[in-house]
């Protein structure tokens, strides 16, 4: 088997186009001829061979044997084996396809996988060919993370045992080797558990706005079927179950383990809610320990999620059991209640030989001894948990959070993500064990996970997989495009790369000069200014006047994405220097500091990059002319959306100065909408003068500061969001 061709060499050769590309390849001679072989596997990949013969029968190419390995290569064969001794990582495969034979050598289980996966993607009619002739090629490769894991969650919307496999069959294929299983939460509990039977009775259904009643839940067969099917293509599957927070729908079923009794009903609203688990309640960790002791049997991972993210205080600091633990336990406030309740859970899993992992609240008060940090609130708590020593797999809501839209993570910016944190220790490093991406399905029922999910995971796989300290994105781009034939194949409704369209506006002495920008090669731009005539866009174009202005795209002859309308308003701030700017949100800076004076106005979607967020924090601004202006009128806009913690200001104040020390108050402005009023929409606070003259404006609008009693994130902060400050 010492063949003189195994001697690949590092190569940027696409030709194979496997996703995620291989370490070292070499395209070869020749070509294997697929319509007669046998499948040769030594003892310890006979289990493994008929998942080859499972992922052939699906290209319809049969074998009627698999042939105990023990002579050399045979001639017209498929060749499997597992040897540890071909290299010491993890994960390996050596893969060659000779135009007599083809091999496939595993350093264990997981590589030879591997291995059968990157076979089957070289496979024409993987990528719809009905050709038998699969070209010659040498690969050497392996991973560089071994946490390469999909969070899926099936608690906001239900999703079917088949789904989930075909899930898994998808992630196996791009070497994807964690199932995340998110299946508790307010809105849902998903799994089966015999000693407590009201959690799927009562837990696993809620009453929807329309009075129809949603649901569902897995079985404990259901589960260990989906286990095992997962086992034996090299995913581990991660349950998780939530606690303290994220527990409603379990409460609705046994609301005794809450502070308050209830009763309550499973969540049908999307968000963050005040009632949690008790941590003052002895029964509380009975409970839960009996509970996690039937999921600890369901699933071999040694890994156990359990949550710990978005837990509200609000109860507990009104709990006459939760104070009186904090005095039992000389506790010092309440994310030390919360860091007591989590090593409390972590001693139990510890104590039946399994792992913790928690989001990184699980840092605040002081962490588990043995816990592992999943940190998707940015990478601080990925670096502050390998400074002192734990594990953490890196899921940031900047680049892993597959749920938000394009305008907030495309798939240029997952290829550009790096799971390891710029100022980690290079002797930490070693903890950060790999990164996932959240699929979160507030907003995404089963039909739409697809487009979701699919390209922006190939990005997500290669990075973990391959991790290339140079990442040309074009070049990825062009190969995600031929793969799209073998997604296809997979039946994947995958959806777009970037959003389509970006406008920019530029104003120079009286007129917008504004750009439109492609999100992905050979699109055809369209606009209408007024609704009036469509026009193919070419180059900059000049615009003198207030405008609604339409774009749209089209990429062979058929539309891509949806239409972008932005409303477009001249007048006198614009262009203004602006100062005294309070420290705005990273993820909603608007377009930076003079976002508020651009002549644009965001939309619907607060995501949308034109609206400016403040978290717990007021909006103030000062907008400054060049020369002292006469002004009759300041407009601002402001969003609300209560569910996610966005909130009208509780006023807005107006100031004018002529020389910028002296400043006149103005006006006080109120809200006209309340602050329970649910949907999202925003607010225009117009402020009319007589004969004022001013050099100097001055906008302050006063944060909510934290969520009301009345709110299901009771206490904690609220986020402001501003748009466009027009003066006229």
């Amino acid at each position: 088997m010492c063949l003189c061709f195994l001697a690949c060499h590092k190569s940027d050769n696409d030709e194979m186009n496997i996703i995620p590309k291989p370490k070292e390849s070499l395209k070869l001679s020749s070509y294997f001829n697929l319509d007669n072989f046998n499948i040769y596997a030594d003892k310890n990949s006979i289990e493994i061979s008929k998942l080859l013969v499972l992922e052939l029968n699906k290209l319809d190419y049969t074998s009627d044997s698999i042939i105990l390995f023990e002579d050399p290569i045979k001639d017209f064969s498929i060749n499997l084996l597992i040897d540890s001794s071909i290299s010491k990582h993890p994960e390996y495969y050596h893969l060659v396809v000779n135009k007599n034979f083809i091999l496939i050598k595993g350093s264990d289980r997981e590589g030879l996988i591997h291995g059968i996966y990157s076979l089957i993607q070289l496979i024409p009619r993987s990528i719809g060919f009905n050709d038998s002739k699969l070209a010659c090629v040498a690969i050497k490769d392996f991973p560089e993370f071994k946490w390469r894991g999909l969070l899926l969650d099936c608690c906001r919307h239900f999703m079917s045992i088949d789904f989930v496999k075909r899930y898994i069959d998808l992630l196996a294929y791009h070497k994807m080797n964690v199932l995340h299983w998110h299946l508790t939460e307010d809105q849902g509990w998903r799994v089966e558990i015999e000693k407590y039977p009201k959690l799927t009775d009562i837990g696993a259904w809620r009453k929807e706005k329309d009075g129809s009643v949603y649901g569902g839940f897995y079985t404990k067969e259901q589960i260990k079927e989906v286990v095992n099917y997962a086992y034996q293509r090299g995913v581990n599957i991660v349950p998780e179950i939530e606690l303290p927070g994220h527990s409603v729908a379990a409460l609705a079923a046994y609301p005794e383990y809450s502070c308050t009794g209830g009763p309550f009903e499973v969540e049908k609203d999307w968000g963050v809610f005040k009632d949690i688990y008790c941590a003052g309640n002895d029964s509380t960790f009975v409970f839960l320990e009996n509970v996690l002791d039937e999921i600890i049997e369901l699933f071999p991972s040694k890994y156990i999620h359990i949550g710990g993210d978005e837990a509200p205080k609000y109860r507990w600091e009104n709990c006459s059991k939760c104070k009186k633990r904090i005095q039992d336990e000389n506790i010092q406030d309440m994310h030390e209640l919360q860091s007591y309740f989590i090593q409390r859970i972590e001693n139990y899993i510890s104590s039946k030989g399994k792992k913790l992992i928690g989001w990184d609240e699980i840092l605040e008060g002081g962490l588990a001894n043995d816990a592992t940090v999943q940190s998707w609130r940015g990478f601080e708590g990925a670096l502050e948990a390998v400074k002192t020593g734990h594990d953490a797999i890196v899921s940031p809501t900047s680049h892993a959070y597959f749920d938000y839209d394009l305008d907030a993570i495309d798939l240029e910016k997952v290829y550009n993500f790096d799971p390891i944190p710029i100022d980690a220790p290079s002797d930490k490093v070693k903890h950060i064990i790999g990164g996932e991406c959240n699929m979160w399905s507030e907003r995404a029922p089963q039909n739409t996970v697809d487009s979701k999910v699919f390209p922006r995971l190939l990005a997500m796989s290669e990075v973990l997989w391959d991790y290339p300290t140079i990442r040309d994105y074009n070049l990825f781009y062009e190969r995600v495009q031929a793969h799209y034939k073998r997604l296809d194949v997979l039946g994947v409704n995958y959806g777009l790369e970037k959003k389509p369209i970006d406008m920019s506006s530029e104003y120079e002495d009286g007129q917008f000069y504004l750009t439109l920008n492609k999100g992905v090669k050979d699109l055809k731009l369209f606009y209408q200014i007024n609704q009036e005539e469509t026009v193919l866009y070419d180059s900059t174009f000049i615009i003198s006047e207030s405008a609604n202005i339409k774009t749209w795209a089209v990429k062979n002859n058929v539309s891509y994405g949806d239409s972008l309308q932005i409303e477009l308003y001249k007048h006198k701030g614009l262009g203004a220097k602006i100062s005294d700017l309070n420290t705005y949100g990273k993820t909603y800076d608007g377009g930076g500091d003079n976002a508020i004076v651009n002549g644009l106005r965001g939309g619907l979607n607060y995501r949308d990059g034109h609206w400016q967020g403040y978290f717990g924090t007021d909006f103030e601004a000062t907008i400054t002319f060049d020369s002292i202006q006469r002004i009759d009128s300041v407009i601002s806009s402001f969003y609300q959306y209560n569910l996610s913690w966005i909130f009208m200001p509780k006023q807005i104040l107006v100031y004018t100065s002529v020389d910028g020390d002296n400043y006149y108050k103005r006006a006080i402005l109120s809200p006209q909408i309340s602050v329970k009023q649910e949907g999202q929409f925003f607010e225009e606070f117009v402020l009319t003068f007589s004969e004022v003259e001013a050099k100097h404006v001055k906008i302050k609008a006063l944060n909510y500061g934290v969520c009301p009693d009345w709110h299901p994130a009771a206490g904690s902060k609220s986020w402001l969001f501003v748009d466009e400050v027009r003066i006229y």
